[in-house]
């Protein structure tokens, strides 16, 4: 994958996340509460907890990493990417994007 397209949209992450791909927030556990995602699969590894814990994540799966807005996500996915993972992707924008071209 070109480096490029280690980067995707809200729009093209919300069709992603609606057929097969997992959401992996690391925001920290208090502002999960003022922004939220309303996706079928997500799963929140607080950044500061990220080196520990990225081994729970599933290799098989096309992970997209987000934040409030995307400069934590872009971190970890370049982490990710030197850990080995392949089908991982950045959601530029973050959540502030989301709420405003996805959620009602």
């Amino acid at each position: 994958m070109k480096k490029e397209d280690k980067k995707i949209s809200t729009e093209i992450a919300k069709d992603r996340v609606e057929r097969d791909a997992l959401f992996v927030d690391v925001r920290e556990r208090y502002e999960l509460a003022e922004i939220s995602y309303d996706v079928p699969h997500i799963v929140n590894i607080p950044l500061n907890e990220f080196n520990e814990r990225f081994i729970e994540l599933p290799r098989d799966k096309k992970l997209i990493i987000v934040c409030r807005r995307g400069r934590r996500s872009l971190i970890v996915t370049k982490f990710l990417l030197q850990q080995g993972f392949v089908n991982v992707v950045n959601m530029i924008g973050g959540v502030i994007d989301w709420e405003k071209k996805i959620s009602p």
